[in-house]
């Protein structure tokens, strides 16, 4: 049997990415919530068709399955739903090649960390949730 320095802390890592994966979702998600107005009239301002269920679905998906993957509830289907929320959101929202500098760069990067995002989620949809979870109790 091998043995490698992380077996032991193998589920409080895990922990520590669904924490680490979620701070920015809660963060945007909370200000979309507090300024849902504000969230809605930008959807309608980019033709995002029904803005304010958009701006809804943005709110749902970014707060509260955040919120939900952080305590380990319902983690792999969340995770999995979520990584293509972000993937459809890099798409939609941070289409760089439509764009000249210097808009285009920030739209760049924000379409990549998207999908880095989603590889991160992806991966948390097939590994669980870990010990330190709703999921596991």
């Amino acid at each position: 049997m091998r043995y490698t320095l992380l077996d032991g802390s193998r589920d409080g890592l895990i922990l520590l990415a669904r924490v680490l994966l979620m701070v920015l979702f809660i963060i945007f998600g909370w200000g979309k919530l507090i300024g849902f107005a504000a969230t809605a009239a930008y959807m309608a301002s980019v033709d995002v068709p029904m803005p304010t269920a958009t701006a809804a679905i943005a709110v749902i998906m970014e707060l509260i399955v955040g919120l939900a993957i952080v305590v380990g509830f319902y983690t792999r289907p969340l995770a999995l739903l979520l990584g293509l929320y972000t993937l459809a959101a890099a798409v939609i929202g941070h289409q760089f090649w439509h764009m000249i500098d210097p808009d285009r760069i920030g739209a760049m990067i924000n379409f990549y960390k998207n999908v880095s995002i989603s590889g991160g989620l992806l991966l948390l949809s097939v590994t669980g949730p870990g010990r330190y979870s709703i999921d596991r109790r």
